[in-house]
């Protein structure tokens, strides 16, 4: 069997970068290159399906994202994406996602992967700056931190598609992100942690930025993550300056502004 990780010990890794993490600018963060055995991942990218041709898949189309996503479940999920994403939601790197966090609510993952799984964004797709939802739409555990494992081989800088992540008074980009193959990219999930692919990515016609998010929650989180003790469930867009997303809304535009992701299928479905 081919080994997921390729290195022995997920703790003292994250016992050595935990004080990066903390310490990160504009917020908690971390990325990490080559993290996976190449070959295992190559075997999932082998995998990845062509979202915007699956019947089922969840396509955003709107003022803040252009995007395909895996529905609720596991059903796009083959032989050896299944088994990444199990480990992913394992005992033994949930103990390293908690220690090198240092949340101290026990971290707890999502079996259903709403909103996570798999994502695709072709030419011209974008996710504009934002927050994310703070309450798991089924469980309402509280969202604590996003887990982004990328799979675009010779992905240029030309093509855009960086993870950009920005202050909590959208002012300044601190960091861009570039989602090249074997990338794992983990930060903490607030009111106050602005981040999206803003840009139109601009790869070829023939080639897609994919991706891979899991969400992991907690029963309780600190006050000092909200904005206010009326916690808005919804994903909160931004412009940054010089954008005007916001003006001229249709009515599906406004509906994304407003309902956690998963209920948007649903809504879809009911404005037709």
């Amino acid at each position: 069997m081919i080994p997921i990780y390729k290195k022995n010990n997920l703790i003292d890794l994250a016992i050595k970068n935990k004080e990066k993490y903390q310490k990160a600018i504009p917020f908690p963060y971390i990325e990490f290159e080559d993290f996976f055995n190449e070959e295992f991942l190559n075997l999932v990218l082998d995998e990845f399906p062509d979202l915007s041709n699956m019947k089922d898949s969840l396509h955003y189309s709107g003022a803040t994202d252009e995007k395909h996503t895996s529905p609720r479940g596991d059903s796009f999920q083959m032989e050896n994406t299944k088994k990444f994403l199990s480990y992913l939601n394992s005992s033994a790197f949930i103990d390293f996602l908690q220690e090198i966090t240092s949340i101290k609510e026990p971290l707890i993952p999502d079996p259903h992967f709403i909103g996570g799984g798999l994502h695709q964004t072709k030419r011209g797709g974008f996710l504009k700056v934002h927050t994310d939802y703070s309450k798991h739409p089924e469980t309402y555990l509280d969202r604590r931190l996003n887990v982004l494992i990328y799979l675009n081989k010779n992905w240029k800088e030309e093509y855009n598609g960086h993870l950009t992540l920005y202050d909590k008074d959208m002012k300044i980009c601190h960091k861009k992100i570039l989602p090249s193959f074997n990338k794992i990219v983990i930060f903490n999930t607030t009111d106050f942690t602005f981040h999206g692919v803003p840009d139109p990515v601009l790869c070829p016609e023939s080639c897609y930025r994919k991706s891979i998010a899991l969400y992991y929650f907690s029963n309780g989180r600190p006050v000092s993550e909200l904005r206010s003790i009326l916690q808005n469930p919804s994903t909160i867009y931004k412009e940054r300056k010089g954008e005007v997303f916001n003006k001229n809304l249709n009515k599906k535009d406004l509906i994304k502004l407003f309902i956690p992701p998963i209920l948007l299928n649903i809504f879809y479905r009911f404005l037709k």
